[in-house]
């Protein structure tokens, strides 16, 4: 039988008698085992790009050949993939972090050649382990190569993932004849030439329109939060099935679920720092229809694989034009109608700029981290941030830099130098944020344009033949409400003055110690949990913190008056606080003005119970954990004579880091004080996707 009848004859026994192939991807499969090629291809979403490479094995597998080792870079993707494999007859297996006690008896499998598929994540390929004993499969004979998502390869696509530059070094280490594959629904011509650089010559590209029948497209410009919250409520429940809503920040899918779910509509916040079980069970629920929506960042993105997805919200604008189709490409797989909304509004630029900003790590710091590995036998993360005054997330991007240009390698859980030489790329770091910052030009262009919004998108990908859908709203008018309801937003506008958040205590000293501090922390000596107002400069209260700290004299009486109705309220905490006191400043008295006259609103005494002796940096200068305790330790003192045995109220302005309302709970507890309740005004804004 041919490759190509053995091709009809796998489809129809996977989809039934006579079922046929989507243009393009019989082609794509006979290249792969007929012609032994390397090839591309660039499909639309819900195109069945998996099906090229599970057919391919398998048809490979009854040749003879060795098992496919295929590249993918979500869980939740590599979760699908593996339900289809199993369709189709295909033995495959994943090793990820979620499936650590599987890892044993899969790579017996492998080396009994009882696999015909490896599924593994591209940062598994940095893995010492792994590499050593699993990539002995590329070694002893690797049937098919396959890089999904490929456009992650490309310095210039919407998600590149510096991990996926291993792939180019294991690719050379491919047996003349192995066939390769990759695949990607989001790849522009600039992308595929980059990838096709990457993956070697003679790369056979096969490449379809872009254009999604099935969406209908609408742009609407909301600049406040509350009016977005207000729209969301109002026409979530009306959009048919169920569907997502991308937010940019964990914040604002944590909002944006509370608000939504507290008027009735059934919906989860999904981000990626969710436990895996938490993530798997989150996302059944959406494809059983149990919740209306998931709120999520992109962590719910590629591969995502729902077919009848009714409808796909953005709260706020991505930061470019290939990244919001791609992940519109969820919605409308096997519907002939699904709505696609994208709001923007004020904080859209500031949050693009923030990723921008911080896409790669600074050159200065990436010396710092190399000259303290290079005088050291090794170091961990941990050592690494009490020896430099850089975040655990900065450390860890500088150290995956450093790891990828080969200057440093791991060597158990500690980095070391290493003998080759290192420099910066410069030049690629300066045209990619170039890139990055054109990009979020075209983005805000598409918010602008009247002309057909699938047509625009398109172009964007550099589709060969982009056309106006006669579907969006620029084409036939808008199909959803381009504002709220009044009443609603009043409602809103509400919600977010009541975004309190906890402030859970800290328990331990620091990894590292700081003086004398270390260890566990005394129960005795722990604050209590507390509560902040709101997120600084967010739609709520956190404007009007954010603006007392750009130079205001004294807090607006109206913070004063919401944090009296917490206390009073919402929080209540028990026993009741009896005295209120405030964290000092040498530089300003913002802080224990505000907590005075807190202390006048609720009827409670003020003391000033603790000092400030040593003037230190702002803590916000301080970048991690470490840092930031050892910056405070020793900064205060407190005042016997002005502590009472009652609960106390312990305010302070933002709270970022929680040590110097550890620190000063530690010593108004050693001083004699009740129970010492943190109330601060704003928490730092997270930025995690």
């Amino acid at each position: 039988m041919s490759a190509r009848e053995r091709c009809d004859a796998l489809l129809e026994q996977t989809l039934g008698e006579h079922a046929s192939f989507r243009e393009g991807q019989q082609e794509a499969i006979l290249a792969v085992v007929d012609d032994r090629a390397r090839v591309l291809v660039v499909q639309r979403t819900g195109w069945g790009k998996s099906l090229v490479y599970f057919l391919s094995t398998r048809i490979l597998r009854d040749q003879g050949s060795g098992p496919t080792l295929l590249i993918s870079p979500l869980l939740s993707l590599m979760r699908d993939q593996l339900l289809m494999a199993s369709r189709l007859g295909v033995r495959a297996k994943t090793i990820n972090s979620a499936n650590v006690d599987e890892w044993a008896e899969i790579d017996r499998a492998l080396h009994a050649n009882e696999v015909d598929l490896l599924l593994v994540s591209p940062e598994r390929l940095g893995n010492e382990r792994f590499r050593e004993r699993t990539l002995g499969l590329v070694d002893r004979g690797v049937g098919l190569f396959v890089v999904d998502e490929a456009h992650c390869i490309s310095d210039w696509g919407h998600d590149f993932r510096p991990d996926y530059r291993r792939i180019g070094r294991l690719i050379k280490r491919l047996p003349q004849g192995v066939p390769l594959l990759a695949t990607t629904a989001t790849a522009n011509n600039r992308v595929i030439d980059d990838i096709g650089e990457q993956l070697g010559e003679d790369l056979v590209s096969i490449r379809g329109p872009l254009t999604r029948e099935s969406l209908r497209l609408q742009v609407i410009e909301l600049p406040g939060q509350a009016e977005r919250l207000a729209w969301l409520a109002q026409n979530v429940p009306d959009l048919p099935g169920s569907g997502i809503v991308y937010c940019l920040t964990v914040a604002d899918c944590q909002r944006v679920a509370g608000w939504l779910s507290g008027r009735g509509v059934s919906v989860d916040a999904y981000y990626g720092n969710l436990d895996p079980e938490s993530r798997l069970q989150l996302e059944d629920r959406l494809r059983r229809n149990e919740v209306k929506a998931l709120v999520a960042t992109v962590a719910l993105g590629m591969g995502f694989d729902k077919p009848d997805l009714g409808f796909v919200i953005h709260f706020q604008r991505p930061p470019s034009a290939i990244a919001y189709y791609q992940q519109i490409g969820r919605a409308g797989r096997e519907l002939d109608d699904a709505a696609v909304v994208l709001l923007h509004g004020r904080e859209d630029d500031e949050i693009a700029n923030h990723f921008i900003d911080t896409a790669f790590p600074r050159e200065d710091n990436l010396r710092s981290v190399l000259t303290e590995i290079e005088g050291s036998d090794g170091l961990r993360k941990r050592q690494l941030e009490a020896r430099i005054n850089l975040s655990g997330s900065q450390i860890e991007k500088c150290l995956k830099t450093l790891e990828l240009d080969e200057a440093i390698y791991k060597d158990g859980s500690s980095y070391v130098r290493s003998t080759n030489p290192w420099a910066p790329d410069r030049e690629r770091i300066a045209n990619v944020i170039g890139q990055r910052r054109t990009e979020l030009e075209r983005i805000r262009a598409f918010t602008e344009t009247n002309d057909c919004l699938m047509q625009f998108l398109a172009a964007e990908l550099d589709d060969p033949a982009p056309g106006a859908c006669g579907r969006c709203a620029n084409c036939v008018g808008p199909f959803v409400p381009t504002a709220p309801d009044e009443d609603i937003l009043a409602e809103a506008a509400a919600f977010l003055r009541r975004s309190f958040l906890p402030i859970e205590p800290r328990k331990r000293w620091p990894p590292e110690g700081a003086g004398e501090h270390s260890g566990a922390i005394a129960k005795g000596l722990q604050a209590a949990e507390g509560r902040t107002l709101s997120i600084s400069g967010d739609a709520g209260w956190g404007r009007l913190v954010a603006d007392a700290k750009d130079g205001e004299e004294r807090f607006d009486q109206k913070l004063v008056d919401a944090a009296a109705q917490l206390v009073r309220g919402a929080w209540q905490p028990n026993p009741p606080p009896g005295w209120v006191t405030a964290i000092p400043s040498l530089r300003t008295n913002l802080v224990p003005d505000f907590a005075e006259r807190l202390a006048n609103a609720l009827s409670l005494p003020y003391r000033e119970s603790i000092l400030k002796v040593h003037e230190k940096p702002p803590q916000r200068d301080m970048e991690n954990s470490v840092q930031q305790a050892r910056n405070v330790i020793d900064a205060f003192e407190a005042q016997p004579a002005e502590i009472s045995a009652d609960p106390v109220l312990l305010v302070d302005d933002v709270i970022d880091s929680r040590w110097s309302m550890t620190v000063c709970a530690a010593l108004l507890r050693e001083a004699g004080s009740g129970p010492v309740y943190p109330l601060a005004l704003a928490a730092s804004a997270p930025g995690k996707r």
